[in-house]
């Protein structure tokens, strides 16, 4: 049984915090898992965070949105510094936080340390992240989850993985839709799970 109240409390990391992290680490000439090759996915992860928190503003119907919340919420992402989809969502996670005006509190916690938490919210039976779960205040309850890429990428990836399934392909394929979409897939897909909390 996932105690989500204890991690998102006590293991918890707001956006700043995390970021920092990421950052200290590849000073250190680590990333957030063991894997050495992980360091140069995080060196471009880190650039691509930067760039979406700087030119990325959420559109008019998100914000619409996040002003008609009626309660408080809680936002627990699992993420780690060499996941790409990560660095291309979660400045998007942070930016409705900050819209939110504290209605929504934010914390980052790192997939590898929390194994029983990822592997109850498995995407098609693997660890895939981002993973975004939305909890009550109290943060004893879930009420949506949303992982861990906008749809209609999930299902170009499946079409591409038919072609190939060299990581580098791939990922330059995955980044390229990224840089077109400009967060606009991730923001309406958002937008409605958000819609979605009003009822619960």
């Amino acid at each position: 049984m996932v105690n989500y109240s204890e991690i998102f409390n006590e293991q918890g990391m707001d956006y700043q915090t995390y970021r920092a992290l990421v950052d200290q680490l590849l000073l250190e000439g680590k990333s957030t898992s063991e894997a050495s090759y992980d360091l140069h996915y995080t060196k471009m992860n880190v650039q691509r965070m930067n760039r979406v928190d700087k030119t990325v503003s959420l559109t008019d119907d998100l914000i619409s949105t996040i002003n008609q919340l009626k309660g408080n919420y809680k936002f627990l992402v699992i993420t780690e510094g060499w996941c790409g989809d990560a660095a291309q969502i979660i400045p998007v996670f942070n930016k409705i936080a900050t819209a939110s005006l504290g209605r929504i509190d934010l914390k980052f916690v790192l997939r590898d340390k929390n194994l029983p938490l990822i592997d109850a919210h498995l995407t098609n039976g693997g660890r895939a992240i981002p993973v975004l779960i939305v909890l009550n205040e109290s943060a004893d309850q879930v009420l949506a989850t949303w992982a861990p890429r906008p749809k209609i990428l999930q299902e170009l990836l499946k079409e591409w993985k038919k072609e190939t399934i060299e990581m580098p392909i791939l990922a330059e394929k995955l980044h390229g839709w990224y840089a077109k979409d400009k967060t606009q897939s991730t923001q309406a897909e958002l937008n409605e799970l958000l819609k979605g909390l009003e009822f619960n």
